[in-house]
C-alpha cells in the first residue's frame, strides 16, 4: 500500500470530498464556545441588564410623601347603571400623634408582633421576598412574606390593590430609599400613624380611642398586644366580632406578650399577671333606610370573592358597580310601604334575582339599617311552609313513578304510617293522619291541580313516592344553604330557610333547571387602573329541563286558578310560583317568577319565635295573614312595577315526562279512601276567591327582631297532623 492511499475510512471519505473541510474545534478561524460558557455569558448579560434596570428603577421610583395618604380616594358603590351612587365608603378616621405620645409598651408590642429587629436590620427582608416570589411562582397572590415594618409602612401609602410582583418590586425599591432618607423613629412613627386597626380607625391614636376610650400614650402592654394582634386582620382578631375572633385574638395576644418577654421588653412577672383586655362596644357607621342593608353584603363580597381587605375597600378609590337595579330597588321599597300592614311588628324580606345569571336585582331587608342591622332577607330564617312542596314535586317526578297528570285522592284526613308520631298527644298524629287546610275535601286531583290548591294529603303521598331524602337533595341542588332535614314532614316546609335562598331556588326553576350563585357586585375597577374585573356568573345545570318544564306548568296553574290566582288576575303576564304558610301562621310566603325575574317574599312577626304573640292569625285589615294574602299582594305590586315596560315572555311548553308512569299506592291506615292512581284527566277543584282587595297600609313596622326567628317551632308531625296551610 502506497503512502498516497487513505489508511482509514475517515480519510477515504475526505478523499472523496476534497472540497469539504473536516469539522474541528475551529470554524472560520474562531473556536466555538462550550455550552457551560454560553450559559455563563447569558447569565452575565442578564445580570448586567438587571443591574441597569434596577438602577433605572431606583432613579425613577420615588417614595410618596406621608401626607399623600390624606388624599386617599373614597370607594364608591353604584347601582347597576354605573352612574347612580348608592353609597360612598369614606371612613378614613385618623389622628396623627408624635412617637413620644405613643406609650413604650405599645411601641414594644408592635415591634414584638411585626419586626423585633427593626432598629438593627435593613429595610427589606430577603427571606420574606423569597417567600413572596415562591407563592407567586406557584400561582398565588403576591401578598405573602415576612415584610419588615419599613415595607409595611411603604405599602400603606400605595392606594392600589394590585397584588403582583411588579407592585412588590416597587415596594422594595421605595423601602430602601425610605430607609436611607428617614430615621428608624420617623419610620415607626409614620407606620403607627397609618396602619389600619379595624373599626374604621387608621393609626394607633384613633384605634386606642375606638377600642379602649383612652389616648395612645396610656396604652398598657396588654392593650398594646391586642392592638398589635388586630392589625394582622381586624375581621379575624377583633374580639367583639364573635367567639372565634376572640379566640384568635387571645392566641395572638399571648404570642406577642411572650415575644415581648423574649426581647426584654416585658418582665416574666408582668407577663404572668397580664389579663386579656376588655374593649368597648363598637357600632359601625351605617347608611340609613332600606338600602343600608345592601352595603355590608356588597363589602363582604369584595372581601370574600375578590380578597380585598377592609383597608383596601375603605380607601382604595374603587368604583364598585352593584347588580342592584335602582328602579327595582325603589319598586320593592314602595311595594312594602303600600302592602305591609303597619303597627303589627311584621318583618318582611324580599329578594329579586335574575334567573340564569344570579345577579341580585333588588333586596328589602328592613325599613332602616341605621336603626336595626338585622337583615330579614339575608340573615333571618323561617319555616318555608308549602313553598317546600315544589322540592317534593321535583323529587317525585325524578323517581319516574308519576307524571303531572297522575291523579290521587285529596280527601282529608288520610292516614300514612310514615307520618305517624307515637309520642304525640293527638290521636290523629299518632295514627299518621294528614289533613288539608280547613279539612277541605279536594276529591281526586292531578298532580298539577294538587299543586295549584296546595293539597296536603296528595303531597304527603308524593313525598313517600319521591322520598324525603330526595326532596332534601333537590332543595340543596336548587340553592337552599341552610340545614334541610330529610324527614317526611319536610314536604310541609318544617325546615327553616332564608328568603334569598328561596329566591335563588325558584330562579333555578325559572332558568329551566340551571342554578346560579347569587352575587351583588357586577364590576370592580380602581382609580389607578390596577383593577378591572367584571363578574362572571357561576352556573350549574342541576335539573333536567324537560322535567322542570312540567314543574313550571304546575306552578303556573297556582297563579291562574290556585292559591295565588290574585297574581294571574292582576300582573298582566304569565307567572308561576307557590304560596306557603306555616302551622299557626308564624311565617307566610309567596315565591314566584316570570322567565326574566324571580322574587321571594317572606313575612314573620315579632322575634319570630313560636308563641301566641307572634302568630299572624289575626291582623287588622287582613284577618289571617297567610301566603295567599299579604305576600301575594306585595309580590304582585312589586313585580308589576319592576317588569313594567319589559317584554312579556311565555314559559316553555311542558314536556310531559314519564308518560307511561303508573303508580299504585300502598294501602293506608283506615279510614282512608281508595288510593289507586290513574292517568285519567285531572279533576279541577274550584278556584279560591280572588276578588279580595289587598291592603293599602303604609310604612313597615318599626319593631325589629333581636335575632333570626326561632328554629324550635311546632314538631314536624304536629305540623302535619293539624293540617298545613297553602
Amino acid at each position: 500500500m502506497s503512502d498516497s492511499q487513505p489508511t482509514t475510512r475517515l480519510e477515504a471519505k475526505a478523499a472523496q470530498n476534497p472540497g469539504r473541510r473536516r469539522r474541528s474545534g475551529k470554524r472560520g478561524g474562531r473556536r466555538r464556545l462550550s455550552w457551560p460558557k454560553r450559559i455563563l455569558l447569558v447569565l452575565g448579560g442578564l445580570f448586567v441588564l438587571g443591574v441597569v434596570g434596577l438602577g433605572i428603577a431606583y432613579a425613577v421610583i420615588q417614595p410618596p410623601k406621608p401626607n399623600d395618604y390624606a388624599t386617599a380616594q373614597a370607594s364608591t358603590i353604584y347601582f347597576s347603571d354605573g352612574k347612580t351612587v348608592m353609597y360612598r365608603i369614606s371612613q378614613i378616621n385618623r389622628t396623627s400623634v408624635p412617637l413620644s405620645q405613643i406609650s413604650q409598651p405599645m411601641q414594644h408590642a408592635i415591634l414584638a408582633a411585626e419586626d423585633h429587629n427593626f432598629y438593627h436590620e435593613s429595610a427589606i427582608s430577603p427571606t420574606g421576598i423569597a417567600r413572596a416570589v415562591w407563592v407567586a411562582v406557584k400561582g398565588g397572590a403576591a401578598t405573602q412574606g415576612g415584610s419588615t415594618i419599613t415595607q409595611q409602612y411603604v405599602k400603606n401609602y400605595f392606594l392600589s390593590q394590585d397584588r403582583t410582583i411588579s407592585r412588590k418590586f416597587k415596594e422594595l425599591i421605595i423601602s430602601v430609599k425610605v430607609d436611607q432618607q428617614e430615621s428608624k423613629d420617623d419610620i415607626l412613627d409614620n407606620y403607627l400613624n397609618t396602619i389600619y386597626f379595624g373599626r374604621g380607625a387608621y393609626g394607633v391614636e384613633t384605634a386606642s380611642q375606638a377600642y379602649f376610650h383612652k389616648p395612645a400614650s396610656q396604652l398598657t402592654a396588654s392593650e398594646g398586644a391586642l392592638l398589635s394582634a388586630i392589625i394582622r386582620g381586624p375581621s379575624y382578631y377583633d374580639p367583639s366580632l364573635g367567639a372565634q375572633q376572640k379566640k384568635n385574638a387571645e392566641e395572638r395576644w399571648g404570642y406577642i406578650l411572650d415575644a415581648m418577654v423574649k426581647n426584654g421588653w416585658l418582665s416574666q412577672a408582668d407577663r404572668t399577671a397580664a389579663t386579656f383586655p376588655k374593649t368597648f362596644a363598637y357600632k359601625p357607621p351605617s347608611v340609613a333606610g332600606p338600602n343600608g342593608y345592601l352595603i355590608p353584603i356588597i363589602k363582604n363580597e369584595l372581601e370574600q370573592t375578590y380578597k380585598l381587605s377592609e383597608s383596601d375597600i375603605d380607601r382604595g378609590g374603587l368604583k364598585i358597580v352593584s347588580t342592584i337595579d335602582r328602579f327595582k330597588q325603589a319598586d320593592a321599597v314602595d311595594a312594602v310601604k303600600a302592602k305591609l300592614p303597619t303597627g303589627q311588628k311584621l318583618h318582611v324580606g324580599l329578594v329579586s334575582i335574575k334567573p340564569g345569571d344570579g345577579a341580585v336585582q333588588a333586596m328589602y331587608g328592613g325599613p332602616d339599617y341605621a336603626t336595626t342591622q338585622f337583615n330579614t332577607a339575608y340573615d333571618a330564617t323561617m319555616q318555608g311552609g308549602s313553598t317546600a312542596k315544589i322540592f317534593t314535586l321535583i323529587a317525585a317526578l325524578q323517581s319516574g313513578k308519576i307524571n303531572t297528570k297522575s291523579t290521587f285522592p285529596g280527601n282529608s284526613p288520610i292516614y300514612f304510617p310514615e307520618f305517624a308520631d307515637p309520642g304525640s298527644a293527638s290521636s290523629l298524629a299518632r295514627r299518621g293522619g294528614v289533613t288539608n287546610f280547613g279539612n277541605e275535601q279536594e276529591g281526586v286531583q292531578s298532580v298539577c291541580n294538587a299543586t295549584a290548591s296546595s293539597t296536603n294529603t296528595i303531597f304527603a303521598r308524593l313525598n313517600i313516592i319521591g322520598t324525603p331524602q330526595a326532596a332534601a337533595e333537590v332543595a340543596k341542588a336548587a340553592g337552599i344553604t341552610t340545614p334541610y332535614g330529610a324527614n317526611y314532614a319536610n314536604v310541609f316546609g318544617t325546615n327553616n330557610v332564608k328568603v334569598i335562598d328561596m329566591a335563588n331556588a325558584y330562579a333555578t326553576i325559572a332558568a329551566n333547571g340551571k342554578r346560579a350563585t347569587p352575587y351583588f357586585v357586577k364590576r370592580l375597577t380602581s382609580s389607578d387602573g390596577t383593577l378591572d374585573i367584571t363578574a362572571k356568573p357561576s352556573l350549574t345545570q342541576v335539573f333536567d329541563p324537560g322535567l322542570i318544564s312540567d314543574v313550571i306548568d304546575c306552578m303556573h296553574q297556582v297563579t291562574t286558578h290556585g292559591t295565588a290566582a290574585y297574581v294571574g288576575a292582576n300582573l298582566g303576564r304569565p307567572a308561576a310560583g307557590k304560596t306557603g304558610t306555616t302551622t299557626g301562621n308564624y311565617a307566610a310566603w309567596f315565591d314566584g317568577y316570570t322567565p326574566q325575574l324571580a322574587t321571594a317574599v317572606g313575612i314573620y312577626r315579632g322575634d319570630g319565635s313560636v308563641k301566641p304573640a307572634n302568630s299572624m292569625n289575626y291582623i287588622p285589615g287582613v284577618g289571617e295573614l297567610s301566603g295567599p294574602t299579604v305576600p301575594v299582594w306585595l309580590w304582585t305590586a312589586y313585580m308589576k312595577a319592576a317588569l313594567s315596560g319589559t317584554k312579556v315572555l311565555d314559559f316553555p311548553t311542558p314536556a310531559h315526562i314519564n308518560p307511561n308512569a303508573q303508580y299504585t299506592a300502598s294501602p293506608t291506615t283506615s279510614p282512608s279512601p281508595t288510593t289507586t292512581t290513574t292517568s285519567a284527566p285531572p279533576t279541577t277543584s274550584a278556584p279560591p276567591t280572588t276578588s279580595s282587595p289587598s291592603p293599602t297600609n303604609t310604612p313597615s313596622p318599626s319593631g325589629s327582631p333581636s335575632g333570626p326567628p326561632s328554629t324550635a317551632g311546632p314538631s314536624a308531625t304536629k305540623a302535619v297532623a293539624t293540617g298545613g296551610v297553602p
